[in-house]
C-alpha cells in the first residue's frame, strides 16, 4: 500500500520496549514514518515474552501497539551492532529510547551529546520513569509506580475503599500520547530552525499532569482532593446510578441539562424547585440529601427505558458498557475503529484504529506488527550492506 501519510518521508529508530515508546512510535507510523523497530536478537522486545494471551506464540500486548514498523535486530553490545546503528542514526529523523542510566545510554552510543554531535537536525526523545534530570533521574519506572507515586491512584477508587490503580497502563500510555504530541512539534520547530533537540518525558511527569484539576483546587482553593468514586467532585448529578435492570451513567453539566433531567424523571414540582438544589453549588452541598432521592427514582424502571428518554432529553448518557460490548458500538464501527491486517504467521489480525481522522492525509495501516527481526535483512541492504556481509553478521551474532 502506497503511504500517503502526513509523516511518510520521516525515519524513526525505536530502541523502545514494552509499552509508552512502542505506542508513541505506532501513532507516527499510523501517521505514515518508516518505523524501524531495533531488538536485541533472539529476545527481542520484553513485552513479546508478556501473557498469556499469546496466539500461536505471539503475545496479544506485543501485537497490539507494534503494527507499521519493521523489525532489525541489533546485538549493541557488539561493536559491528553500535557501527550499524550510527550508520541509521545519520539518516534518521528521530530516535527514541527508554534507557535511563546515562551510562548504558553512553555504552550503546546513544546518549544525547554524542547522538547530537553525529546529527545535528535528528529529534532525540528518552522515555524514562523519572526523566534525565533531578535526584531520581536514573531509578527505573513502571506504569503502577508512577500511577502511584504521581498523586491519581489516591483519588481514585470509591471513598472508604482503597486507592486504585487505572484499569490499563495509563501512564505508559499518556506518556507514548505525550511523546508523540512533543515529537510533531519538535518536527515543526526544525522546519524553523534546521536542527533538532532532546525531548525529556518521564512517566511521572506524563501522569501527574492529570491533576491538573485537583491540583487547582489545592493549590489555588486550598481543597484537598479526595476519592469520590463514580461521581464528580465538582458537579451534581454527574455519576452511576443503578436502574432496575443495571447501571447506567448520566452526566448533567449544566442547569438547563438538570431541569430537563428533573422533567424526565418527573420531579420538576419538586426536586427542581428544591432551594437545596436550586444551582449546582447548592447540590454539591446537599449532595448526600440529592443522590439517594434521585437513586430511588431510577431504580423504578429498566436502564434501557430510562437511556431512551434521557437520549430523547438530549442529557448525555450511556450504558456501562463490557469491553465485547464497546467494541460492537455501531459508532466505533460505522468510524472502522477496529481494522485488519496480515499478519505472515498469524493470518488476519485485528486492532483498535489510530483516533486521530485526517481529511487529506489518512492514516494508513500497511504492516502488522513484525516478527523478530523480520525485515533485518531488507533494512541492511538498503543502507549498502551485501549479502556477505549480512551472512557475516549473523554468523557473529550481530543481528
Amino acid at each position: 500500500m502506497e503511504c500517503s501519510g502526513v509523516l511518510r518521508d520521516l525515519l524513526i529508530l525505536d530502541l523502545t520496549q514494552a509499552l509508552a515508546g512502542p505506542y508513541c512510535t505506532m501513532l507516527l507510523g499510523d501517521m505514515g514514518a518508516d518505523v524501524i523497530k531495533i531488538e536485541p536478537p533472539r529476545s527481542g522486545d520484553q513485552s513479546r515474552g508478556w501473557g498469556p494471551p499469546f496466539v500461536d506464540s505471539q503475545s496479544t500486548y506485543f501485537l497490539a501497539v507494534n503494527r507499521n514498523k519493521r523489525s532489525l535486530t541489533l546485538d549493541l553490545k557488539t561493536s559491528a551492532g553500535r557501527e550499524i546503528l550510527q550508520r541509521l542514526i545519520a539518516r534518521a529523523d528521530v530516535l527514541i529510547h527508554n534507557m535511563p542510566r546515562v551510562s548504558s545510554q553512553r555504552e550503546t552510543g546513544i546518549d544525547a551529546e554524542t547522538v547530537i554531535r553525529q546529527n545535528e537536525r535528528l529529534i532525540y526523545v528518552a522515555i524514562t520513569g523519572y526523566g534525565l534530570t533531578g535526584p531520581w533521574a536514573e531509578r527505573p519506572g513502571y506504569d503502577m509506580v508512577a500511577q502511584a507515586e504521581s498523586g491519581l491512584m489516591s483519588i481514585t477508587g470509591e471513598p472508604e475503599g482503597e486507592a486504585m490503580r487505572f484499569g490499563i497502563p495509563l501512564a505508559d500510555m499518556t506518556t507514548g500520547i505525550y511523546a508523540a504530541l512533543g515529537i510533531l512539534a519538535a518536527l515543526l520547530a526544525r522546519e524553523h530552525s534546521g536542527r533538532g533537540q532532546v525531548l525529556d518525558l518521564s512517566l511521572l511527569e506524563s501522569h501527574a499532569a492529570y491533576l491538573a484539576l485537583p491540583a487547582s483546587a489545592l493549590l489555588n482553593g486550598g481543597e484537598l482532593p479526595q476519592r469520590v468514586g463514580n461521581a464528580h467532585a465538582s458537579i451534581v448529578p454527574y455519576q452511576l446510578f443503578r436502574t432496575r435492570d443495571k447501571c447506567i451513567t448520566v452526566a448533567v453539566g449544566t442547569q438547563r441539562l438538570w431541569e430537563r433531567f428533573c422533567q424526565v424523571l418527573g420531579v420538576e414540582d419538586t426536586l427542581m424547585r428544591d432551594e437545596r438544589f436550586a444551582t449546582n453549588s447548592a447540590r454539591l452541598q446537599h449532595r448526600a440529601e440529592l443522590i439517594p432521592l434521585l437513586q430511588e427514582i431510577l431504580l423504578q424502571r429498566d436502564a434501557e427505558t430510562w437511556l431512551e428518554a434521557l437520549r430523547d432529553a438530549q442529557i448525555p448518557c450511556g450504558p456501562i458498557n463490557s469491553v465485547p460490548e464497546a467494541l460492537a458500538h455501531p459508532q466505533l464501527v460505522e468510524r472502522g475503529f477496529i481494522v485488519e491486517l496480515v499478519h505472515p504467521q498469524l493470518g488476519p489480525l485485528k486492532s483498535l484504529a489510530n483516533p486521530v481522522h485526517f481529511s487529506a492525509t489518512p492514516v494508513t495501516y500497511r504492516l502488522p506488527p513484525p516478527l523478530l527481526g523480520e525485515h533485518t535483512d531488507a533494512i541492511l541492504q538498503e543502507m549498502g550492506y551485501t549479502e556477505l556481509e549480512i551472512a557475516r553478521f549473523r554468523a557473529a551474532g550481530v543481528v
